[in-house]
């Protein structure tokens, strides 16, 4: 059995947190000590409020004097209610709290059914309870009352290198899910910004978003952990990194990225992504090759649908390397023009041009010795425009016979037997207007 104790200042807070669990059908209440709780069920937490004042001094030097203690069986303990309320009770009453006025509440909210307390730490004559060594006392009680009642004793969960990283289960303990995830995406992958770590946690439905301001004049930086599920929709309240652990912090964070710089090498990743992109006809395609070499890839988009994000997972190399590491041709706007626009799409090949087929002639004795002589095709077209000259080179007619001309690349206009004056004029007039469209070089 594991207890959480919390210490604050709001009472009120602490009820109504539990009053939210009953609203929603997921808690109920057990017992009391000196407070009273109505016939019908229905509880007025004004009223608690005022019952819990009833045993507290209206003034005192206290300022956290609430706490707010979950005890958490192990998931095969099933217990009645009974059982939790007399494990409750026992439990106080070790610690010292046992003539304190308290309320004791069962959550039912997660698979694991638990027991929620909520007390204050000062007596009658505003004297504060013995908190020295709280904690360790705590761990003392729960492992006599394991032993007593025969329960599952509680283990440090721990992780292993090859233990894999799962997806948040809302069914399950989410806050500790949340923290195994965090703690494991951070001891595996290498990453340098807050994008890139959002996009490995993403992977298992957790995000994170920091946090900045300023608090009775003091500057404070922050994470924030939120749940998610499979649409990035928030589906429990978020976690401060300090609930998480340290590992989960924006310091512990910020010194990853940090460390990362010198430990990350983009080669294998881009040669792996280098080789995909230029086999993939589309982006389902793209995504597809890359999860065959163990990449994933998280892409962003707006609300009109342009990508404007591009991160890499290389599971392998265990990095996580937003497009623009990886170069120019693999950033958020090339990948959009490839994918999303395939009209502006680069591609591997030229456009073909449609092949001319002139009917055979039968050469005369006097072309014969003709074409036994190497002719120099370097027929020149010469034209002023602007003061600027501009000339075309046609290939060697003997080169690839009278009437075969082949049409390399995009070169389609060549004189020959088949010269068309119109495509001439046509040639022509195009690059007149790519010479006047052209900018003076400083």
């Amino acid at each position: 059995m594991v207890a959480k104790i919390s210490i604050g200042s709001s009472l009120y807070g602490a009820l109504s947190y539990n009053g939210m669990k009953m609203n929603r059908d997921e808690g109920r209440v057990l017992g009391a000590n000196k407070i009273i709780l109505p016939s019908d069920g229905h509880i007025d937490i004004a009223r608690m409020v005022e019952n819990f004042n009833l045993f507290m001094p209206k003034m005192g030097r206290t300022k956290k004097p609430v706490l707010h203690i979950s005890l958490n069986p192990h998931p095969d303990d099933r217990l009645t209610e009974q059982q939790y309320e007399i494990l409750a009770r026992e439990y106080l009453d070790k610690l010292g709290f046992g003539e304190q006025p308290y309320i004791i509440y069962k959550h039912m909210d997660i698979d694991r059914h638990h027991i929620h307390i909520v007390t204050v730490n000062v007596n009658e004559q505003g004297k504060r309870l013995n908190q020295d060594f709280l904690f360790r006392r705590s761990k003392k009680i729960t492992t006599e009352l394991e032993e007593k009642y025969n329960l599952h004793k509680a283990q440090r969960e721990k992780i292993s290198p090859d233990m894999p990283i799962c997806r948040i289960d809302p069914s399950g303990d989410i806050k500790r899910q949340v923290a195994n995830t965090v703690k494991m995406v951070g001891m595996r992958y290498k990453f340098q910004t807050i994008g890139e770590y959002n996009a490995i946690l993403s992977l298992y439905n957790v995000r994170c978003e920091p946090t900045d301001g300023r608090v009775n004049g003091r500057e404070y930086h922050g994470l924030v952990y939120f749940a998610t599920n499979d649409n990035g929709k928030t589906i429990a309240t978020p976690f401060k990194a300090s609930r998480l652990g340290k590992f989960a912090s924006r310091t512990a964070i910020d010194g990853r990225f940090e460390r990362a710089k010198d430990k990350i090498d983009v080669a294998p990743t881009k040669r792996k992504v280098t080789d995909v992109i230029a086999h993939s006809t589309d982006k389902a395609d793209f995504i597809a090759k890359l999860k065959e070499h163990n990449i994933d890839v998280v892409l962003r988009y707006t609300e009109e649908g342009r990508i404007y994000g591009v991160t890499f997972i290389d599971h392998n190399t265990m990095t996580v390397l937003n497009g623009s590491r990886l170069g120019k041709e693999f950033s958020a706007n090339d990948i959009n023009e490839r994918f999303n626009n395939l009209a502006n799409a680069p591609t591997d090949t030229l456009d073909v041009a449609t092949h001319i087929v002139v009917p055979p002639i039968e050469p005369t004795p006097d072309d014969t010795g003709s074409n036994n002589q190497s002719q120099t095709g370097t027929s020149q077209d010469t034209q002023t425009s602007g003061g600027q000259q501009q000339s075309t080179v046609t290939q060697s007619v003997s080169d690839f016979g009278d009437y075969d001309l082949p049409i390399p690349g995009l070169d389609l206009f060549q004189q020959g037997l088949s010269f068309n004056p119109d495509e001439e004029e046509f040639r022509r007039r195009m690059q007149r207007k790519k010479k006047k469209g052209r900018r003076p070089k400083f």
